[in-house]
């Protein structure tokens, strides 16, 4: 048979050649150095480029609310359960029915309605110095409120979503009335004013400033990387003591996405054992995918249970919880 050119051409874009046309458009809260090497790998691997914005998460949904119908983005992907709950609730996502999603990412770490799944996972955890505590003395957040923890403790400011995220799935967890008298009791035993960042408390924690506190897993990662001999330790609340309070960052795909199957692709493909290798180690994080292991330094911190109450509790809650952190005096 002879080849004319528009057959040749037609079977070229018909194998894939046409991809490389193609362009996946995401805004991202997550910073250029966390997800271009990812970006990059897809693009390697499909040929479709990925182009991307990055803000912070409320700016993001607010440009994408002044969008409306005509936003260039086809994907969210951002930090906190709480920032997903609320792009849903501005109705800016659309459901996604995928076999592949649902298999990868387990059933609490995403969207009951399928508009929003994790693709990484921290856990927001007890850090502690070692000449101060004993791991075989600490057994939960809620101990933390005790009087024995008597400016002992550090915390992170309230007005950062991590911590209102912990609070309100302490609410899902215990109820309202129960965890206020806890955040209390964490007010009444702080050793310094509330931190700005978690890498400044584990940092007090190591010097002595203060015995123990609460912050995200990949912090501590990132500055046990830069000193092997940090004096601080990590501590995950037991099962019994329902488990470490975790949290994702996440994506979805825009109700208005120029290039929905493409961009569908993309976040399956984010969940895939090649992709959360590369995604989540990058930042210290765990897989959300339970087939993937984390990387060998964050296997070395040890397995933990997680809170199984889904994580969109955290965005339901959050409004409650920062009233609760108010009333508290929680600054």
């Amino acid at each position: 048979m002879r080849f004319t050119f528009s057959m040749t051409l037609a079977l070229l874009m018909s194998s894939g050649w046409a991809l490389a046309n193609k362009t996946v458009t995401v805004y991202t809260e997550r910073k250029d150095h966390l997800v271009q090497p990812v970006f990059d790998a897809y693009t390697k691997k499909t040929g479709v480029q990925i182009k991307f914005l990055t803000d912070n998460a409320a700016t993001l949904i607010e440009r994408l609310k002044g969008e409306a119908g005509k936003s260039p983005a086809d994907m969210l992907l951002t930090v906190d359960a709480g920032n997903l709950w609320s792009a849903s609730q501005a109705g800016l996502f659309q459901t996604i029915n995928s076999q592949s999603l649902d298999q990868n990412v387990p059933e609490y770490l995403r969207d009951p309605g399928k508009q929003w799944f994790g693709v990484s996972l921290r856990a927001r955890t007890i850090v502690y110095n070692p000449d101060k505590v004993k791991a075989s003395d600490l057994k939960s957040y809620e101990q933390l409120a005790e009087p024995s923890f008597k400016k002992r403790l550090c915390l992170r400011s309230s007005k950062k979503v991590y911590n209102q995220s912990l609070v309100a799935m302490k609410i899902a967890e215990n109820g309202e009335a129960a965890t206020e008298k806890v955040v209390r009791g964490w007010v009444s035993n702080l050793a310094a004013p509330v931190f700005q960042d978690d890498t400044k408390l584990i940092e007090a924690v190591a010097a002595g400033q203060c015995d123990l506190g609460i912050v995200n897993t990949y912090y501590y990662g990132r500055l046990l990387e830069k000193n092997p001999k940090l004096k601080a330790k990590l501590f995950f609340p037991g099962k019994d003591q329902g488990g470490a309070h975790v949290n994702i960052s996440g994506a979805g795909i825009l109700k208005a996405a120029p290039q929905k199957d493409e961009a569908i692709k993309l976040l399956e493909w984010l969940t895939t054992p090649e992709a959360q290798n590369l995604f989540a180690d990058i930042n210290h994080e765990y897989p959300v995918n339970p087939q993937v292991k984390p990387s060998s330094l964050v296997q070395s911190w040890g397995s933990f249970d997680t809170n199984l109450i889904n994580i969109s509790k955290a965005g339901e809650l959050q409004a409650q919880a920062i009233k609760l952190m108010d009333r508290a005096g929680y600054n």
